[in-house]
């Protein structure tokens, strides 16, 4: 026997679906609709994580609850030589940026592999799809190579002119629950797993020159990774 918040949500859904609730319009307050389902409204909260988690409502804090627009999908291309994350989304996103200056710390040090207090550009990109973010990264970058005043473009530009040849880009993807900062960021569900993709660059000498850590949620994401045989592997392989 379904339970009362499944109950709900397939209500709602069956709204959503047949166009009595369109897309970006906000739902009735829980309040009313904890009065019109008569339950309480924990339960018509549990009701919304249900739909929230299959990406069909928006709760944005502060405003109310929304039925989200169908979301374009971004795709992350890997196994490509270049190491900038920003320009691995398929979809014609406006990104907004933030750099900071800071020393290597905790998980950076093992990241980026050096020393503590080692001088970081960190740079921070959100994607957005009018006002809805798809997608955030956090670059790590030696500040040799890239300052926090450079620009978006600057950035790239700089780390083209002063980086050396990459020898090798090592990626892991997962899938995992966000964390709290990255479900406020996101505004998604807490309940909904994310993409994580670590991507470190090192050059011939094996110094780190660009570390990479990517979320993009599950919901309007996908991965795609090519891989390119030689001749001689072709031939191995009959």
């Amino acid at each position: 026997m379904s339970s009362r918040r499944h109950t709900i949500a397939d209500d709602l859904r069956h709204q959503i679906s047949t166009g009595h609730f369109k897309a970006g319009e906000r739902l009735p307050s829980e309040a009313q609709l904890a009065t019109r389902y008569t339950v309480s409204t924990p339960t018509l909260r549990s009701a919304l994580a249900l739909l929230q988690g299959e990406g069909l409502v928006e709760k944005i804090h502060g405003s109310g609850n929304y039925v989200r627009r169908p979301l374009r999908r971004i795709t992350y291309t890997g196994g490509g030589g270049e190491a900038s994350t920003w320009t691995t989304t398929s979809a014609p996103l406006q990104v907004t940026v933030r750099t900071t200056n800071l020393e290597a710390h905790g998980h950076l040090v093992v990241l980026l592999n050096v020393p503590p207090r080692s001088p970081l550009t960190e740079a921070l990109y959100i994607t957005h799809e009018g006002k809805t973010p798809h997608s955030m990264a956090r670059i790590y970058v030696p500040r040799d190579l890239a300052t926090a005043d450079s620009s978006l473009d600057g950035i790239a530009a700089r780390l083209a002119d002063l980086r050396p040849p990459l020898a090798e880009v090592r990626e892991r993807l997962s899938a995992r629950l966000p964390t709290q900062e990255e479900a406020t960021v996101l505004r998604i569900s807490t309940s909904l797993a994310v993409l994580s993709l670590t991507r470190v660059a090192t050059d011939a000498t094996g110094r780190v020159v660009e570390a990479a850590l990517l979320v993009l949620p599950g919901d309007r994401a996908d991965a795609l990774f090519t891989t390119h045989l030689t001749t001689e592997e072709r031939s191995s392989k009959v």
